[in-house]
């Protein structure tokens, strides 16, 4: 039996929002605020975000959201592991559940901005090894040295 679930979550639960922040400062601390696209916790909501969590146990090792961008294309934003919870396959069921859910939901296209960094190279890894490819700048991105796009189509 698996020990991880995905769930549902909303950014507002103590927990959630506790990893959402860690997020947060994490990429503000990695990235100047020009090249730095995270999404605070409290507007994951307003910008009609899914949000999935993956569980041990109850407890909350990682998050991850989902945008519409267009009728059938979508973003992953906030993509977020608790350090302590690293190297347990986490990122990769949030990642695939997020998928599936974008199928679900009838995109046939995802999308995500991730950094150029070496910091953000097990990110770039995860998405390379689940589809994902490089592209140019999406939506309203614009060409930056410190940010790298990919997509896949579903």
């Amino acid at each position: 039996m698996d020990p991880l679930s995905v769930t549902f979550e909303q950014p507002n639960t103590a927990d959630v929002r506790a990893l959402l922040e860690r997020h947060f400062a994490l990429m503000r601390s990695l990235s100047p605020a020009e090249s730095c696209h995270v999404m605070a916790p409290e507007t994951l909501l307003d910008a009609g975000a899914t949000l999935l969590g993956v569980r041990e146990a109850g407890v909350l090792l990682g998050v991850g959201a989902l945008t519409r961008i267009g009728d059938d294309a979508g973003e992953l934003k906030s993509m977020h592991t608790a350090q302590e919870a690293r190297g347990k396959g986490v990122a990769r069921r949030l990642l695939q559940a997020l998928l599936q859910e974008a199928r679900d939901r009838g995109m046939n296209q995802i999308s995500l901005e991730t950094g150029s960094a070496a910091e953000f190279q097990a990110a770039r890894s995860l998405y390379e090894s689940e589809g994902f490819e490089e592209c140019p700048p999406f939506a309203a991105y614009q060409l930056d040295p410190l940010s790298t796009f990919m997509t896949l189509r579903l």
